[in-house]
């Protein structure tokens, strides 16, 4: 029977009603008052003990009645329902049948694609991805839609008009056209009827989308309205809507009558004529950038002035506004409304500024929107991309002033005539609102009485597409009569007179501004050819055409136009260019001048024209131009021209380019706008030539071109003198050679003997088909030439050009090459050469030129880099030459480009640059070749050269073979190696890992490089995995065995790899503690693969404490390691070759593996485990517990993913196009389902990635042989798996792993029960912590393993087991915070109806064994559980602890894990010190356990060998042999009873010493450490040990007089509310500067908790606490500060500071009283009692509060008090007297209190009261002489501080200085007399007083309070 050496007392019972049991809602046989801790019950069976050294704690004291309730311990497990049994648990006949069992439920309902899991690189790395450019479209800026409301005035009395515009104050310029908007009623367009014949659709807009390109504050929307002409000036006209109102109808009904009618008559006389009235304007910025002024009102119109009408007049007027916004402008009282809001998708029903219906077209007959035409303030980059062909007249000034006619209303009729009769009217303007859509004429508005108006009509035409010398603009004048005259005809008309403008002038559109004369008579026949003398009339127009160029367009361009025009027989010759005429034989030389001078050109009509230009100059390229009947050269000049306009985009700041630095409007006009002519469709049907986008025609006949283009075809248009290739035609056309001319051409194009053969057979057929075809064979010719000729062309250009064209073209090679490759692709196309063989497909001479450009640009790559230092630029054009190679790829031969490739990479290799540069170039242009269409038909290697295709197909189903058969044949280890055979087969592969290698080998010269080469890797995997050609299972396993060799360099690379990832615990290895890495530092040299230390650490485990150093002494050389996102994506790519690997492959891999390549495989799977441990970053705890539903639901994170999906995984995958995981996972405002998506996508990729290391360890399990090395195999594998469970894991892949789990201790329990103690442990511990899960899947798999480890563990080593279970308990109940007590006492319920279930068992004694120990684990479980109640009152946790490890004094495995446990509690909150005594008293344990075994001169003598840093050590000496058998099997077993678990322990010790200041403890530790290190000769250690006793040495030196110790308060507590703590008192240490009032309100705070406000009461003062007076319904607690106290013979010992705050046992404070019983009184009633309390403990110990064990009290008198005072005082003037580095402000502070005239109870009145008379009381004679004595010497100190501080004073503190002396001198002469009378009693010879056994205690000049009372 167990006796403990020392009786606890128990808990008190008021805990038990304050702290609930977490239990007591399961069941109701629990009851409200359990105890704490369980004790075997005096009236139950006592429980034969399967193991006895391991007991319940006890607790002595507790009641022996009989009546009290059952405790936890006392429940029966049977009455619980256990959880639902794994089925089939030991139901398997074989092995075999196990695993394949497990196979087939792993392969389950997996997630077929790992790479649509992970998610995406970022795009800005992803080189291969070529950005397509824009379609070309129609400029537009920022879009706003402007609705227009209502227009109202006070009055309504006739139609009005509006006319809206956008006009920029800034610019000084109109910005948009005009929209015109009628919002009159029904009767006011009747009015206008008989002038309105009809009203089109699309003329009822009252809404407009104005386009902004250049925002500015200065935009202002201008509204002007009109109103029908009549009599009277505009003020006139306004006056009505100014004085009269319609609210005042009763008074004003006849005047508004006589108005309407007036209006009326007004209407149907000059309804078709306009007059200004009014005007207003809008700020359109301030409106659109306040979100909530949707809806504009203007109270108030401008009216207008008859003289100020022009749009400068109104930019005048608003900038005037703008400056003065109250500026005195005549204003009509109107309400404009108006909806303006910006809009980006266009509306329905909106038809283009040519009133083009758009998409979406309106269904319903609804109000049009209209688009009106912008006017950029600025250039506008944007060439034309449709069609558009405007012109917008504006009349502006006409002057009659001077002139006889008495015209005063004047308007002006606009026509477009196409010839002089009035019938030749075209109806191509443009109407107004509420009217017809097109006019043949407008007139203009009509100022009233005005000779010389200014006009502000905009007059919009349309333009026929073919332009002649007959259009013109005419221009008619009239006078408009307002009141018909009595003699005055019925037409209100007056002719005054004519102008007109011819739209053409030489050729040339005219625009701009004119001065034009006016015909004061009628037109004459031919007027067009006659000029009138006086210019009258101003106006300009303006286009908006794409087709055609106006005179303020460049000059280089139109000339470079119309010679092309000519050069295509355009015009006769000679040609007109301005004032120039070219005949035909110049027109050579200055077509080549206008070329030259393209790029000289202005970049925005440059920009417009570009795509014309670029056409004219490559037809110009591709064919010969027959000029004057001589051939023209004039390829290279436009190929020049090309490179120098390529140059000038790219070189303009205005032009935007791609992230590859791409110029957009080229990359726009090669994508979608380039092509070469379609050749004719039909060649059988005779006619002219086909129409195509290029067409060459001279001033010769068709035959004439023919002829010329056979004899030019013979040689180059750029350099006749290389010749064709191979051509054996005719130079002379005769046509009985027609046939072999024929057959020798197309032999030349295809020379394949099908075609040979076909034309041998059929000569005479043939000959006499093609003599009937003849004109269209020719014409079939000369488009295969044509087509032919342009990539040769430009290939050869690019060849031959020299100088700045050379340089220019190849810098901006990315242009030329994707032009050659469009032009070769459609060559290819158009020729129908689908089926030739690659290599017919092109010429040799083109083949040569490629190889020239390729070597050259390489070249050229080097140079950049070399001379000019131009990375960035290097990289583009390695970039393009890679897309170029990529695309030559799908066009030419495949060997052929390879061997570019070949030729590249040897150019790249070359010395004069950074190795990390050409690495990097290299990467590139290698990722981008890899992600062609076709490269993996290029790489898969086939079973037999035969078999391969000659070409590739764009499927890889119909081409993918089987593996090679040689498999078998040769070493499968060479097939992970990247070998040069493996290089020779798959060619592109082999250069990417190689590239790979080589960057992983560059160590720690940056990791750009290795992100690079890993990114491409990355990349190229994921192309494969989400490839739909790659579905099969088959297939996939070809494409891995294309990536063996990456799985050798991964594994190689092992240590390069960062596996810690984001998660915080990683950072905290050093600051932590507990485990202790069992590594001996012989051991170094071979290091198992997966040592405890490397797993724990990989595993974020908080206790390891050697990191990554280990890795790094490991492999003696310093690692760069890679970044954790780079790492993860290596990973991930192992794990995918891995997954879809041949599993034989795999299996006959790990068997000839070497043991340590196999061992670096299983730290590499370590790895894998915790970078795809699962993490995510919640933004909410609501989110956090919804994704732990998900992921911990029965079903699995797959399942409720797929559940919540509906089982479409395409939707699941992170691909941009399919979710939009990338432009969320940015952001920071995420909603629900977006978070819910990630999180579960998240859970997904790490249940899958761990499923894959499960599927590979199994395979490495089941390839072992079962003799070989079987034993490190599977010790690896299992700490792989227990690693696992440590990681955050979906139920999915724990329930597989627990079968792994189980398949392992059925195949190999022998070796896992005798062997692996330490993985057993390890085993048991993570079994056991999953058996208090909450989630019933995990539950029920860890019992069902936890039983089978039982059961196979039965006959061999089955007490190492139960040990290890019941530590395990211990270690779960102390550690885990979230621990769930009814949880577990279900798994244990469970576990024994596993043993009750076994029938095959139930014959041995397994059954009661397990009961037993689950007998004992409930036990255990109840004991300890209750810590949680206490989480809050960490004293009361740690008291709780320490008396479990307590009760572990017999059992030496759980005493030291609970020790641990409560050092980690104290490393928790900071409290080193104590955290650090934890340890110390375990390597105490350990040294007790190692002297009993062995006895070696360098291990510790036991516990009392640590007495140097604590004497509380010595209560680890209870364990004696006598009880304990070390040697017994399944005791001490653990890894720390061994000298490194000793070592280890005291490590920790040493590091947390240091942590909490106590450097001195340090080198006491390492005493005991440095002799085990001596004795092993590891001078490494010892180098490292000594190292950091240097450092703590300097610590003492550099910051000992400044460190803070702890702080030390008494803490009592009273009343019957504490139970068992009533009338206790504690010494509670607390961190180094905490006041009072701190310690105060955390106790009050947490007992205010448990007892309520009311009932707690904080006793604020330190006197005795009487119970009398005590409320026994409250609770009172009394809080004291204590300070240390030591005796004197022990001051003589403690002389540093920490000596004086370490082993403290004793600790004193002091109360004030008098005998009045005021606490405070006059000097000669003050009384001191002092207060001495001893401690059980010395402090540090294991806890923060110890138990005062005595208590000691003495008073001191008066003038014993005045003595201390006294003697305090004169101590500090010393002290600050002889201070080193004296303080003046701290001297000057004494002084003042020592000399100061004005201080209250100072030493003056001190020695006035006790010496001014000698006492009469004998037994005083002493203690005054005594007082006499220290005024002495008190005085000496002050004089010597006055002197000091003399010498430390500045200039402006001698009066200060002069003061203390005369205060000085004054004290000392008031206390002369004082001071010289001595009592003579005291100096009578001495009598030896009678020697008295006195304590440390007692004084003479000390009482014991009791004496004096009695």
């Amino acid at each position: 029977v167990f006796r403990p050496k020392q009786r606890l007392s128990r808990l008190p019972p008021r805990l038990e009603n304050i702290l609930p049991c977490a239990c007591s809602c399961s069941s109701s046989i629990y009851s409200t008052d359990l105890f704490l801790f369980a004790l075997p019950h005096p009236h139950r069976r006592p429980h034969p003990l399967f193991l006895p050294q391991v007991k319940s704690p006890t607790l002595a004291g507790l009641s022996d009645d009989s009546s009290r309730t059952l405790t936890s311990s006392d429940f029966d497990l049977r009455g619980l329902t256990p959880d639902q049994r794994v089925e089939g648990l030991t139901a398997f006949s074989s092995h075999e049948e196990l695993d394949r069992f497990n196979q087939e439920a792993r392969q389950g309902n997996r997630h077929p694609e790992l790479f649509a899991l992970y998610p995406p690189l970022d795009e800005e790395d992803a080189v291969e991805i070529r950005p397509i450019p824009d379609c070309p479209k129609e400029h537009t800026g920022e879009r706003i839609l402007v609705r227009c409301q209502a227009i109202k005035f006070e009055i309504d009395i006739e139609p009005i008009f509006a006319t809206m515009a956008l006009y920029d104050l800034k610019e000084k310029k109109k910005i948009s056209e005009n929209f015109y908007c009628d919002l009159n009623s029904e009767q006011f367009k009747n009015f206008l009827k008989p002038h309105t014949p009809h009203m089109d659709h699309s003329t009822l807009a009252r809404s407009a989308i104005f386009s902004i390109t250049y925002p500015s504050p200065d935009i202002f929307l201008v509204m002007k309205i009109d109103k029908v002409l009549q009599q009277g000036e505009i003020s006139d006209c306004a006056d009505p809507y100014v004085n009269l109102r319609e609210s005042d109808s009763a008074k004003n009904k006849d005047k508004l009558d006589k108005l309407r009618a007036q209006a009326e008559a007004f209407c149907h006389r000059l309804g078709r004529y306009r007059m200004p009235f009014a005007w207003a304007a809008i700020n359109v910025m301030e409106v659109i950038s306040t979100a909530a002024l949707d809806v504009t009102d203007s109270d108030s119109l401008k009216g207008g002035e008859g003289d100020r009408l022009s749009d400068e007049d109104l930019l005048k007027y608003l900038a005037d506004i703008k400056k003065t916004p109250q500026r005195r402008i005549k204003t009509i009282p109107g309400c404009i409304k108006l909806d303006m809001s910006p809009v980006h998708d266009t509306p329905m029903g909106c038809l283009s500024t040519e009133l083009i219906p758009l998409i979406p077209v309106a269904e319903k007959n609804i109000r049009p929107i209209k688009e009106v035409l912008e006017f950029p303030s600025n250039e506008v980059y944007v060439p034309h991309n449709i069609y558009r062909n405007l012109i917008y007249v504006y009349p502006q000034r006409l002057n009659f002033v001077n002139r006889l006619t008495s015209a005063r209303n004047i308007t002006i009729k606009i026509q477009f005539m196409s010839g002089e009769d009035p019938s030749c009217s075209l109806p191509v303007i443009f109407g107004k609102s509420s009217g017809p859509e097109f006019l043949h004429e407008v007139c203009t508005p009509v100022t009233y009485h005005n000779k010389s108006p200014d006009f502000y009509e905009e007059v919009k035409l349309v333009l026929p597409a073919r332009l002649t010398d007959r259009h013109h603009l005419l221009f008619t004048f009239y006078h408009i009569s307002c009141q018909q005259k009595q003699n005055q005809s019925a037409s209100c008309e007056t002719l005054i007179g004519y102008s007109w403008l011819p739209i053409l002038n030489s050729d040339r559109l005219q625009t701009g501004q004119f001065c034009l004369p006016i015909v004061l008579e009628r037109l004459p026949l031919n007027y067009s050819l006659h000029t009138p003398e006086v210019r009258l009339f101003f106006f300009h127009t303006k286009t908006q055409s794409s087709s055609q160029t106006r005179q303020k367009d460049d000059n280089h361009l139109q000339r470079f136009f119309t010679l092309c025009h000519a050069l295509e027989g355009g015009a006769t010759f000679p040609v007109r260019v301005r004032e120039e005429k070219i005949p035909e034989n110049k027109l050579e030389h200055e077509l080549k001048l206008s070329i030259i001078s393209l790029s000289s050109s202005s970049l925005e009509p440059l920009v417009l024209f570009l795509y014309r230009v670029l056409d004219k100059l490559f037809t110009l390229i591709m064919q010969p131009m027959v000029i004057a009947g001589q051939t023209a050269n004039l390829a290279q000049i436009a190929f020049e021209s090309v490179v120098s306009i390529v140059n000038s985009l790219h070189s303009s700041q205005e032009l935007v380019r791609d992230q590859q630095g791409r110029n957009s409007l080229l990359a726009t006009y090669l994508y979608w706008v380039f092509r070469l002519p379609d050749p004719p469709r039909d060649v059988q049907s005779a006619g002219a030539a086909p129409e195509g986008r290029y067409s060459t025609m001279g001033r010769a006949t068709a035959a004439t071109v023919g002829n010329m283009l056979l004899q030019s075809r013979v040689r180059s248009s750029s350099n006749p003198d290389i010749p064709a290739p191979s051509t054996s035609a005719a130079t002379r056309w005769e046509c009985h050679t027609e046939y072999c001319w024929i057959h020798t051409i197309l032999y030349s194009v295809n020379s394949s003997s099908s075609y040979s053969e076909h034309f041998n057979n059929s000569r005479a057929e043939l000959l006499k088909s093609y003599i009937q075809k003849l004109p269209n064979l020719l014409l079939f010719f000369f488009f295969f030439f044509f087509l032919q000729q342009f990539h040769e062309e430009l290939a050869l250009q690019m060849v031959v050009s020299t100088g700045v064209c050379r340089e220019n073209a190849y810098k901006y090679a990315w242009f030329f090459f994707e032009l050659l490759v469009k032009s070769m692709a459609q060559h290819v196309s158009q020729l129908d050469k689908h089926n030739v063989p690659r290599r017919s497909r092109f010429s040799d001479r083109f083949k040569d030129d490629i190889t020239t450009i390729v070597s050259v640009v390489t070249a050229e790559i080097g140079t950049i880099l070399v001379k000019q230092q131009k990375l960035e630029q290097a990289e583009k054009v390695n970039i393009s030459l890679a897309f170029f190679l990529y695309d030559l790829m799908s066009l030419m031969d495949r060997g052929f480009v390879f061997q570019l490739v070949k030729n590249y990479c040897n150019q790249m290799s070359a010395k004069g640059v950074a190795m990390p540069t050409l690495i990097s170039m290299r990467l590139e242009f290698l990722r981008i070749l890899c992600s062609h269409e076709h490269y993996l038909n290029l790489s898969l290697f086939f079973s037999s050269p035969a078999s391969a295709p000659a070409s590739p197909c764009p499927s890889i189903s119909s081409q993918v073979c089987t593996l090679q058969s040689h498999f078998c044949q040769q070493r499968i280890l060479a097939l992970f190696e990247l070998s040069p055979e493996f290089k020779q087969q798959h060619y592109l592969t082999g250069l990417l890992l190689t590239e790979l290698s080589a960057a992983l080998d560059m160590e720690s010269e940056g990791y750009d490089i290795f992100s690079k080469a890993i990114n491409a890797i990355f990349s190229l995997l994921c192309s494969h995995d989400l490839d739909h050609r790659c579905i099969k299972t088959d297939v996939r396993a070809k494409v891995a065995a294309l990536y063996l060799p990456l799985v050798g360099i991964i594994i190689d690379s092992t240590n390069y790899l960062d596996f810690t990832g984001n998660d915080t615990r990683f950072h905290s290895i050093k600051s932590t503690f507990i485990y202790i890495a069992p590594l001996l530092a012989d051991d170094l040299e071979n290091v198992p693969p997966i040592n405890q230390s490397v797993a724990m650490a990989i595993a974020g485990n908080p206790f390891n404490t050697l990191g990554r150093n280990v890795l790094v002494s490991m492999h003696g050389k310093s690692i760069a390691t890679l970044p954790a996102d780079t790492s993860r994506h290596l990973l991930v790519c192992f794990l995918w070759v891995m997954k879809n690997a041949d599993r034989s492959l795999i299996q006959r891999w790990t068997v000839d593996m070497p043991p340590s390549q196999l061992n670096k495989l299983l730290e590499l799977l370590t790895i894998c485990v915790s970078c795809f441990e699962y993490r995510v970053s919640f933004k909410s705890q609501q989110a956090k517990l919804q994704l732990e539903e998900a992921l911990l639901r029965g079903m699995g994170a797959r399942g409720e993913m797929m559940k919540r999906v509906g089982g479409n995984r395409e939707n699941l995958r992170w691909r941009k196009d399919l979710t939009q995981w990338r432009q969320t996972n940015d952001r920071q405002d995420k909603t629900k389902a977006e978070l819910d998506q990630e999180a579960l996508i998240s859970g997904n990729l790490a249940t899958e990635t761990n499923l894959i290391v499960l599927d590979l360890l199994e395979t490495i399990v089941q390839a072992v042989p079962m003799a070989d090395c079987k034993d490190s195999v599977v010790g690896g594998v299992l700490k792989v798996l227990l690693h696992s469970l440590t990681c955050n894991q979906s139920t999915t892949f724990l329930t597989h792993t627990f079968s792994t789990l189980r398949a392992l201790v059925v195949k190999f329990g022998d070796l896992l029960f005798e062997e692996e103690a330490e993985q057993c442990a390890d085993l048991c511990q993570k079994v056991l912590q999953y058996c208090s899960s909450p989630v019933d899947d995990n539950r029920s798999q860890a019992c069902a393993t936890l039983y089978l480890i039982m059961r196979y563990s039965y006959s061999n080593n089955f007490s190492r087991v139960k040990m290890q279970v019941t530590m395990s308990l211990a270690s779960l109940v102390g550690k885990s915070s979230d621990f769930q007590e009814e949880y577990l006492r279900r798994s244990l319920r469970t576990i024994l109806a596993y043993a009750e279930e076994d029938t095959e068992m139930q014959s041995t004694q397994l059954p009661s064994q397990v009961d037993e120990l689950l007998r004992n684990l409930n036990s255990i479980l109840s004991d300890t559980v209750k810590m949680r109640e206490f989480q809050e009152d960490p004293e009361m946790l740690m008291d709780l602890m320490y008396r479990i490890a307590k009760g572990y004094q017999t059992s030496p495995d759980l005493r030291l894990t609970w020790l641990q446990n409560m050092a980690e509690k104290h490393n928790d909150r900071k409290c080193y010190t104590e955290s650090a005594m934890c340890l110390v008293h375990a390597a105490a344990l350990v040294a007790e356990y190692l002297s009993m075994l062995e006895d070696h001169k360098y291990l510790p003598i036991g516990s009392v060998t640590f007495q140097n840093i604590s004497s509380n050590v010595l209560e680890e000496s209870a364990v004696s042999d006598d009880i304990l058998s070390p040697d017994e099997d399944g005791v001490c077993s653990g890894r720390y009873f061994t000298e490194n678990g000793l070592v280890g322990l005291l490590e920790q010790a040493a590091e947390l010493f240091s942590n909490g200041g106590l450097y001195e403890a340090v080198n006491e530790v390492y005493k005991i450490i440095i002799p085990i290190l001596e004795a092993r000769r590891d001078f490494r250690k010892l180098a490292s040990t000594h190292d950091k006793l240097q450092r703590a040495f300097d610590n003492i030196i550099q910051r000992g007089p400044k460190r803070m110790f702890g702080t030390y308060f008494r803490v009592g507590f009273y009343g019957a509310k504490f139970g068992d703590l009533d009338e206790r008192e504690f010494i509670y240490k607390e961190p180094g500067i905490t006041h009072l009032p701190e310690i105060s309100h955390r106790l009050e705070n947490f007992y205010c908790q448990c007892f309520g406000e009311d009932t707690l009461v904080m006793i604020k003062d330190s006197t005795p606490v009487d119970r009398r007076q005590l409320n026994p319904n409250k609770a009172y607690i009394q809080v004291t500060f204590v300070e240390p106290y030591f005796d004197d013979y022990e001051m003589k010992d403690r002389l540093t500071n920490f000596e004086k705050n370490f082993n403290l046992r004793r600790f004193m404070y002091t109360t004030p009283f008098t005998k009045s019983g005021r606490p405070r009184g006059e000097l000669n009633e003050q009384f001191k009692r002092k207060t001495i309390l001893t401690t059980m403990h010395a402090f540090p110990y294991v806890k923060t509060r110890i138990n005062v064990i005595q208590k000691e009290e003495f008073d001191l008198t008066p003038i014993e008090v005045a003595i201390e005072d006294m003697q305090k005082k004169t101590r500090e003037l010393a002290v600050a007297t002889h201070r080193e580095q004296p303080d003046a402000k701290m001297l000057q502070m004494l002084l003042q209190g020592s000399v100061g005239a004005t201080v209250n109870q100072g030493p003056l009145e001190v020695a006035q009261v006790f010496l001014n008379e000698i006492p009469a009381d004998p037994k005083l004679f002493r203690h005054h002489n005594k007082l006499r004595l220290c005024f002495k010497e008190f005085i000496m100190r002050c004089g010597e501080a006055v002197e000091k501080n003399k010498h430390l004073i500045t200039s402006d503190q001698k009066e200060y200085q002069q003061e203390l002396k005369k205060n000085y001198n004054r004290l000392r002469e008031s206390l002369r007399p004082m001071l010289e009378r001595k009592i003579p009693e005291l100096y009578k010879p001495i009598i030896r007083p009678r020697l008295e056994n006195r304590d440390s205690f007692k004084r003479l000049s000390f009482r014991r309070a009791q004496e004096e009372n009695s």
